[in-house]
């Protein structure tokens, strides 16, 4: 999303983030947060698929994007949750948030409630409430955006979902925000995505992943986001070493998500 669209949803963030803490307390949220279910492990469920010498999917519900619109007007995150499930997906990737995705807390919810597969609450997080909150809804993991976070904000918010046992998948977008990102020097539970769509252009290149490769820090699991679109893409991605992939739309299109997942991972 162009950088414009980006200062617009984290404003409206600010106003969510007033909302949350005037309906609970810090402690009623982390209440809440201590009485879900245990986190099921992402980092661990992806690195297994891998071990095992397959690919390591993030299927993602979706329901809309601000650059595409409405994706999918039969909407259930449960069903697309066992779609992913039975397809071969390693973990689910539930949208949140409501005015620019039309998503909500309840789909990540359902979505879980309906598999076994970890989940990663995906939005726009900027404060430790919004971790909080993503452990009360049951989420596994979360999304840092390196683009939307200062570096020592980036570092908190990490330090904070590892505080609740959550793992972590820091976004990146080009060498800038990798190198900071790297210079944090984060330590366990985390994943580094690359996300292929350039945020000013909407343009999407599987380069972007494969030209940052060499400048990955050490021991790191890559996951490439964006523009995996078929089963070529997968082959290429893996010969070049990645193996953990983000797939969203191409998924949420097809009738049956579960075939077209198969057919991804050959």
């Amino acid at each position: 999303m162009a950088g414009d669209i980006l200062a617009r949803i984290l404003e409206v963030k600010r106003a969510e983030i007033e909302a949350l803490k005037r309906r609970y307390t810090a402690g009623e949220l982390e209440a809440l947060a201590q009485a879900a279910d245990a986190p099921r492990g992402f980092v661990a469920a992806l690195r297994a698929r891998v071990d095992a010498g397959d690919a390591g999917v993030i299927a993602e519900i979706k329901r809309a994007s601000p650059s595409k619109g409405l994706i999918r007007a039969d909407f259930d995150p449960a069903w697309l949750a066992r779609q992913y499930a039975a397809g071969g997906a390693a973990c689910l990737s539930v949208l949140t948030d409501e005015q620019f995705f039309q998503g909500h807390n309840a789909f990540l919810i359902q979505a879980r409630s309906a598999c076994a597969l970890p989940v990663i609450r995906k939005d726009f997080l900027i404060d430790e409430a919004q971790i909080v909150e993503a452990r009360a809804i049951g989420a596994d993991c979360v999304l840092l955006i390196a683009a939307a976070l200062a570096p020592d904000r980036l570092k908190a918010l990490y330090g904070c979902a590892r505080s609740w046992g959550m793992d972590v998948l820091v976004e990146v977008h080009d060498l800038a925000e990798l190198e900071a990102v790297a210079a944090l020097q984060l330590g366990d539970g985390w994943l580094l995505g690359v996300n292929n769509r350039n945020l000013r252009t909407f343009e999407t290149r599987l380069e972007t992943t494969l030209d940052l490769l060499e400048r990955m820090p050490g021991g790191v699991d890559v996951v490439t986001e964006s523009g995996i679109a078929s089963r070529d893409d997968v082959r290429r991605m893996r010969a070049a070493g990645v193996h953990r992939f983000l797939v969203g739309e191409r998924l949420m299109r097809q009738d049956l998500p579960s075939a077209a997942l198969r057919e991804l991972l050959g």
